[in-house]
């Protein structure tokens, strides 16, 4: 997702500042995408533009995080700026891709309606390509999941912009910005159009690898937008059936993956599609924890299963640690870590269960601070300090984590 900021640590707080994007790290990055900008053309150049603006957006994602309006209302005007420039390269004015992050920013930045009006004009300029447009299918998606996060309850979600630009998606024809209602005929229709074109892209082996990949990333957002209209019409059962389906399809073994799985390249793409659809899922989930009653046990169960598999996606770490804190025992987690830690060599399970002792040591701190007479601590302190020491230090010796500046720089920020 575009590039990491130089001197950027997310993890170290100095008080209440966090320590942001270093200047000299940002004068850098700024003269490489100036420099790079003359040398490509065409689909490159294209390709650097979104990247150039993913990073933008990271920046403006990082002020959202620190709560600073003040910066981020200087970031904004800058992001948008830049956006604007890039979208008006005479190769850029249909790029979907970019249209998407430019309506992405304007959102982040709450502005929901001007938002609204760059998404409608790239749905209406992108043309009729329907299910068939893997770019359009990423657009909708993406517009889909932002309006459906607005919405406060499943009630009257049917109705809702989200359902519309759904269904719009399916009937292949033009787009028509939602009027305010959506007519239960046309979902019907929408629904059958999903249902057989998941059943088209599941039953289908692309010839080449270059199909193989672009057949994989269409199929996840197929999956992401059926999943989400189900959800909206009939019910988050429904949809984590879809989600079932498209996994179980993605796990078996095709006929060519066990002659020569070595030497096929394009078969790389298939887990990666399949732990972009496991994305979908958890986060399906969170959100639906959010705006309704529903038990913790399948959300923790898919994270789990998830991250045996894909130890080094951070976006599941972060959701595992979300739901844990909410837990007052720690042993299972701490089981769960150390498995994983065991059984890869990747460093993310290391920085995350630092990370989760950490939070822990900081509530029960914070409980035992509070100034409000004689407190009972719930949650005993014993050897937290020590437990996130002896973390570190395996950390430290593993062979990924010996070369981690970012490491070492916690383990000495902690012990000062």
């Amino acid at each position: 997702s575009g590039f990491n900021s130089i001197g950027h640590m997310d993890t170290m707080r100095r008080g209440r500042h966090h320590i942001g994007h270093y200047k000299e790290g940002e004068e850098f990055i700024l003269n490489v995408f100036h420099v790079l900008f003359l040398l490509f053309s065409g689909k490159e150049k294209s390709n650097l533009s979104i990247c150039w603006l993913q990073y933008e957006i990271s920046k403006v994602v990082q002020c959202l995080q620190t709560k600073n309006k003040k910066k981020l209302k200087a970031q904004g005007r800058k992001s948008k700026k830049l956006a604007k420039n890039l979208l008006k390269a005479p190769d850029n004015r249909n790029h979907l891709s970019l249209w998407k992050l430019y309506a992405y920013l304007e959102w982040l930045l709450g502005n929901i309606d001007d938002a609204r009006k760059v998404f409608d004009t790239a749905l209406c300029t992108a043309g009729a390509g329907g299910l068939k447009s893997p770019q359009l299918c990423s657009l909708s998606l993406l517009y889909a999941q932002l309006e459906a996060e607005l919405l406060e309850s499943l009630e009257g979600a049917v109705m809702s912009r989200a359902v519309h630009i759904l269904t719009r998606l399916a009937e292949s024809g033009p787009y028509v910005p939602y009027s305010g209602q959506v007519l239960p005929m046309n979902v019907l229709k929408a629904r059958k159009t999903y249902e057989h074109a998941l059943q088209d892209y599941l039953s289908k082996t692309p010839v080449s690898d270059q199909g193989r990949v672009s057949g994989a990333n269409q199929l996840v957002n197929l999956v992401g937008c059926y999943a989400l209209f189900q959800y909206l019409t009939v019910g988050i059962d429904a949809a984590l059936l879809i989600y079932a389906q498209a996994s179980e399809k993605l796990e078996a073994p095709g006929p060519q993956k066990c002659e020569n799985a070595g030497e096929n390249l394009g078969i790389q793409n298939f887990p990666t599609a399949l732990e972009a659809v496991t994305l979908l899922h958890t986060n399906l989930l969170r959100f639906h924890m959010n705006i309704s009653v529903y038990p913790l046990n399948p959300l923790r169960e898919a994270l789990t299963e998830a991250l045996r598999r894909y130890p080094s996606n951070q976006s599941l770490w972060r959701s595992y640690i979300h739901i844990q804190r909410k837990s007052h025992s720690a042993s299972k987690a701490r089981r769960f870590f150390d498995g994983v830690t065991r059984s890869t060599d990747s460093l993310e399970p290391w920085m995350f269960a630092i990370q989760a002792e950490q939070m822990r040591k900081n509530l029960i701190e914070n409980v035992q601070r509070a100034d409000v007479g004689e407190i009972h601590s719930t949650i005993p302190e014993t050897g937290l300090t020590n437990r996130i020491v002896a973390l570190f230090e395996h950390a430290v010796q593993s062979e990924h984590g010996t070369h981690c500046p970012l490491l070492w720089r916690m383990y000495l920020n902690f012990l000062v």
